[in-house]
C-alpha cells in the first residue's frame, strides 16, 4: 500500500504508539522475558519490568517453565510490592502464550491496563529489547552460568548496578534517579540541554631561533631590544 502510495491511517485521528509512549512516559513499563542458556545445557526464563521514564528494571521471576499460571502468580507478586499511588498505567507486553487473560486481569485489579504489541513486531517493545540486549552484552556474554542459584544473585548484582550507577543516554548520560523513601516512582529528572561550545581556538607558538617574518613585530624582549641598540651606535 506505500508503494501504491496509499495512506494506511487515512481515519486515524489519535496519536501514533510513538507519541503515545512519549506523551506518557511516567506511566509506561514494558515487560518481557530474556531466555538465558547455562553450561548444562538448560535454559532459564527471566521476567522483568522496566520503567520507561526512569529505566528502572524489576526482576518478576526466574523459571524453566513460563506457562500462564506462572506468568499470574508473577504478576500478583509485583502487584503486592508495588504501592497503592505506583503511577503505572500501561504496562506494553507481547502475545506470546505466557500472558493470559488472566494475567492481564490482575493487573487490571490495580488499575493498570496492558498494551499489547503487534505480532511479529518486537521493535513495538523497544525498551524492554534493549535491556535484553544490555544484559547480554553486560552479563551473559562474558559469563558462564551454572544453575539458578547463581543466575539469581547476578541478576541480582547486575539490576542493582543498573539502577544506582550505570549511566542512561536517555537521562543524558546520568544514573537511574533514586527511589523515594514513600516508595512512589521517582519523577525524571533530565537536567536541560547544556550550550554547545565551540571548540577553543590554539594558536602554535612560534618557536624562538626561528627566524622573524618581515613586516611582523617579535615579543621577545631581546628581539625588540635590538633596534635600540642598533640606534645607540650610530650614534
Amino acid at each position: 500500500m506505500r508503494a501504491a502510495g496509499i495512506d494506511q491511517r487515512l481515519d486515524r485521528t489519535g496519536p501514533t504508539r510513538s507519541e503515545f509512549i512519549r506523551s506518557q512516559a511516567k506511566a509506561v513499563t514494558a515487560t518481557d522475558f530474556a531466555c538465558v542458556d547455562t553450561a548444562l545445557p538448560r535454559r532459564f526464563h527471566v521476567l522483568f519490568v522496566i520503567e520507561v521514564a526512569t529505566r528502572r528494571v524489576q526482576l518478576a521471576g526466574i523459571t524453566t517453565n513460563p506457562t500462564g499460571p506462572w506468568t499470574t502468580q508473577a504478576a500478583r507478586n509485583l502487584q503486592m510490592r508495588l504501592p497503592d499511588d505506583h503511577g503505572f498505567r500501561f504496562p506494553v507486553r507481547d502475545g506470546a502464550g505466557q500472558s493470559t487473560r488472566t494475567f492481564d486481569d490482575v493487573l487490571a485489579g490495580a488499575g493498570i491496563a496492558t498494551l499489547r504489541i503487534p505480532p511479529r513486531a518486537p521493535q513495538a517493545n523497544a525498551f524492554a529489547e534493549r535491556w535484553v540486549r544490555t544484559l547480554r552484552h553486560e552479563l551473559l556474554d562474558p559469563t558462564i552460568i551454572w544453575n539458578e542459584h547463581q543466575l539469581r544473585r547476578l541478576l541480582k548484582e547486575c539490576i542493582a548496578h543498573y539502577n544506582a550507577h550505570r549511566p542512561h543516554r536517555s537521562l543524558n548520560q546520568r544514573a537511574t534517579p533514586p527511589e523515594p523513601p514513600d516508595g512512589s516512582p521517582p519523577e525524571s529528572s533530565r537536567p536541560p540541554a547544556s550550550p554547545r561550545l565551540h571548540p577553543t581556538r590554539h594558536r602554535t607558538p612560534r618557536r624562538i631561533n626561528e627566524p622573524k617574518r618581515p613586516g611582523m613585530s617579535s615579543r621577545h624582549p631581546q628581539a625588540s631590544a635590538q633596534p635600540f641598540q642598533s640606534r645607540a651606535r650610530n650614534a
